[in-house]
């Protein structure tokens, strides 16, 4: 099955490369419906695969190379049509920055695990807004990694091939994350969300099908860009592993209960843990609901959520708490902001025609002098996989 972005794949291919592609591989961005920064504490998360991701169109080299091409870092005057050479004998962490860190990173994760990834050319192409907060990192690792693997026709189980993006990402890219987005990439299943385990590893899909129900998911863009490397996010996830040791426990997700936090005297990294502990819970009450086919009842959570992020997480921002407020002013279900933090976009649940809350936060952006917020709807899609 083809779509007009693996055709613009391909063809970016055959303009940067003078052939055609083998195949094109798609792996979607994530919306996470609820459960933030819990993946690394061991804890529940509740993500969707979007209908919007990243292609990776992608042939064999003859030589140990890997040639990288990115239409949309040739659009920012990223070299030579964004192309970089990357010696697969030099491959080490640290040894390739920016975006082409990412697919390099995999090729060494998967060597890495034992899998000979010989050679490639891969262009690569996106329709996810960068920096919003989807994971379009997640997705071009594992657009990549499965374009990668087929080539050589090796036949990796999905959740190892989540373990290995993610290592690229950690080991050789160097962002502390979780499991949580390269296992909504390559596990969701259209019309769910996936409830992943992140201690154990056991994913169940759960309905979500909000359309049913007369109601919408929408993503709004806040146009506040941020880049996790550069961010609190590391420093979160030290708090919480400062948390665990100060409690005595390998990660908070052993912690027993909020009556345990007084043995923390802290009151930062008591905050910090009464997140990732109540989050855990918000998590398991909402896919009950979604499993009695209760969609309409889990905006109070998300609203929880975005509370508990802003207050005892501390890594909202200013135009997340106003498309937020804005949002369930104006007859919002439920809002919060959702990823890493300290920018990117907030997940809101909306009667169908949700043009009032649209014009909402618009209104409300307008009167503070910020850019106007994106909204993109987002039916809850299929993962990765190959398109032609």
């Amino acid at each position: 099955m083809s779509s007009p972005g693996a055709d613009q794949a391909a063809q970016w291919f055959a303009a940067q490369y003078a052939s055609a592609p083998e195949g094109v591989w798609h792996a979607p961005g994530r919306a996470n419906l609820i459960g933030e920064h819990t993946d690394y504490n061991d804890g529940f998360v509740l993500p969707f695969a979007l209908d919007r991701g990243t292609f990776a169109a992608a042939a064999p080299h003859q030589d140990a190379v890997l040639e990288l091409t990115s239409r949309q870092a040739a659009g920012r005057g990223a070299g030579a049509a964004g192309r970089v050479e990357i010696p697969l004998d030099s491959l080490a962490p640290g040894s390739v920055t920016g975006w082409a860190a990412y697919p390099a990173g995999v090729v060494w994760a998967l060597r890495e695990a034992g899998y000979p990834v010989p050679g490639a050319r891969v262009a690569v192409d996106s329709d996810l807004p960068q920096g919003a907060g989807l994971s379009s990192s997640a997705a071009l690792e594992c657009a990549v990694a499965l374009a990668l693997t087929e080539l050589a026709g090796l036949d990796v189980a999905r959740q190892e091939l989540a373990a290995i993006a993610r290592r690229a990402e950690n080991d050789f890219v160097g962002v502390p994350t979780g499991i949580m987005d390269q296992s909504a990439a390559l596990l969701c299943q259209a019309g769910h969300a996936l409830l992943l385990d992140c201690r154990s590893g056991e994913a169940d899909s759960v309905p979500l099908n909000p359309a049913r129900s007369g109601l919408t998911l929408v993503i709004i863009d806040t146009r506040a860009r941020h880049a996790l490397t550069e961010s609190g996010y590391g420093a979160r996830h030290i708090e919480c592993e400062e948390a665990a040791r100060a409690l005595g426990v390998r990660t908070l997700r052993e912690v027993a209960g909020l009556e345990s936090l007084a043995a923390l005297t802290d009151p930062v990294l008591r905050r910090r843990a009464r997140h990732v502990i109540t989050e855990n819970q918000r998590v398991l009450e909402t896919a009950a609901l979604l499993r009695q086919g209760q969609v309409d009842g889990i905006g109070r959570l998300l609203n929880e959520s975005h509370a508990s992020l802003r207050d005892d997480f501390e890594i909202s921002w200013p135009e997340a708490d106003v498309a937020v407020d804005a949002a369930v002013g104006a007859g919002a279900l439920g809002a919060r902001m959702m990823g890493g933090g300290f920018g990117g976009s907030v997940i809101a649940l909306l009667p169908q025609d949700g043009a009032a809350v649209h014009e909402a936060v618009r209104a409300a952006f307008r009167g503070r002098g910020w850019p106007d917020p994106g909204f993109l709807n987002a039916p809850p899609s299929s993962s990765a996989r190959r398109l032609r």
